[in-house]
């Protein structure tokens, strides 16, 4: 049967089932109640009371006279036993049935393929694949396969493992901005919540939350030690003396191009030597610059993230630089001394999320090379699926548009 589970069952079934996630967490259940959403802890237990399958549930009101819930990360269960997801869905339908829920969304973190991303981005699918069927047989409407970031949660992911990263992995691309970054004189510093107002000033997109809402999110999973907040700052005093170090090695090329053109004026020493000139200036600029911010003490903040950490993976959940100094590239640096900083105590970086669409039309093209430069594991995920409750209740939502105006936000 289905009953709701204490905090304590719920944790326990949690803390050793493959499918747990931070999505699935005490933590995770009152950031959803910020936004809204009731929640509760729900399990299907066999005649001894041992719980077989748990989940926790959020859910709202929707339209006049019906509720939805929200099984994010869907739930926790064995979805290769055909048998429990029916007898579990035939339960959980019916203790729903009586609340007047329409239908409950799920998109469990079931990877059903791997892209390969030297080969064409070619995927290969697993047996995972063959759940849909299952669980379309049991009353779960499959929603369409998104390949941008219609869905709840994205249904393509990056993966980087940790043990396997080092600058030399990386793509030629990422290590180029990464060493830009270095030479610039970035450090990485882990921060508290007193500094969330500093990084919500960095994210692009402030306006869509006050840092209220960040504060709230930070203290909820530092509760259990679950969140780091990073911010990335211009160390001037490094970034002085690397400038300096860099127009001093220039001056010795451009002196030597200097020799060689008076001696052989050809357009390859020319344009050489052209290179070299903007370069030295560049330098002299960055020498002023770091000059005026070390006689300032400027603290100058270019990045920053919130990390959540669970089990043996991080997720950089939201991340974002100041477009000021984009010529610092220091989301690059930022995610490469993040994963530096997990890779002893961590197996798995999750960068949240990637679009389905590999091509260079994609006008998500440059996040998603940003992403495959850490050279990651990347997979396709089964999706979204609505588990119908009440048919009727379901397919008035959907024709008045109350489904589209709660989901397509």
């Amino acid at each position: 049967m289905i009953r709701e589970l204490t905090i304590f069952e719920f944790e326990e079934f949690t803390n050793n089932h493959i499918l747990s996630n931070y999505y699935q967490t005490k933590e995770y259940a009152a950031v959803a109640a910020q936004k809204g959403y009731s929640y509760e802890y729900v399990g299907y237990v066999d005649h001894s009371d041992n719980v077989l399958a748990a989940s926790l549930i959020l859910f709202k009101k929707i339209g006049l006279f019906n509720y939805y819930g929200y099984a994010p990360k869907g739930f926790l269960l064995d979805y290769t036993d055909s048998t429990l997801v029916s007898v579990f869905t035939k339960e959980l339908k019916d203790y729903y049935a009586k609340r007047s829920f329409a239908f409950i969304k799920i998109n469990p973190e079931l990877a059903i393929g791997e892209i390969d991303l030297v080969d064409d981005f070619k995927t290969t699918y697993n047996e995972n694949n063959g759940i849909k069927n299952v669980l379309r047989s049991n009353g779960y409407n499959k929603l369409k396969d998104n390949l941008y970031f219609e869905s709840m949660i994205p249904r393509f992911n990056a993966i980087v493992p940790l043990k396997d990263l080092t600058i030399n992995t990386i793509s030629k691309n990422n290590r180029n901005k990464l060493k830009m970054g270095i030479r610039k004189g970035l450090k990485l510093v882990e921060k508290t919540r007193d500094d969330i107002e500093l990084f919500r000033d960095i994210l692009t997109d402030k306006g869509l939350r006050d840092a209220n809402y960040y504060k709230d999110y930070y203290n909820t999973f530092s509760k259990n030690n679950m969140i780091d907040l990073f911010l990335v700052k211009i160390d001037y005093e490094q970034f002085l003396l690397n400038s300096r170090d860099a127009y001093e090695k220039e001056l010795l090329v451009n002196a030597d191009l200097n020799k060689i053109l008076s001696n052989k004026n050809s357009n390859n020493f020319i344009n050489q030597k052209m290179q070299s000139d903007r370069r030295l200036l560049s330098y002299k600029n960055d020498i002023s610059e770091a000059t005026v911010g070390l006689r300032n003490n400027l603290d100058t903040y270019v990045a920053g993230a919130l990390v959540i950490k669970y089990k043996s993976r991080v997720h950089i959940i939201l991340s974002g630089f100041n477009r000021e100094y984009a010529r610092f590239q220091p989301n690059y640096f930022l995610y490469y001394e993040i994963f530096n900083h997990y890779r002893e105590n961590f197996v798995f970086a999750d960068l949240n999320g990637i679009t389905g669409d590999f091509s260079s039309s994609n006008p998500y093209d440059g996040f998603n090379r940003f992403k495959f430069g850490w050279k990651p594991k990347v997979f396709e995920f089964i999706g979204e699926f609505d588990l119908v409750i009440n048919d009727v209740a379901y397919m008035t939502l959907n024709t008045t548009g109350a489904l589209a105006k709660e989901f397509n936000k």
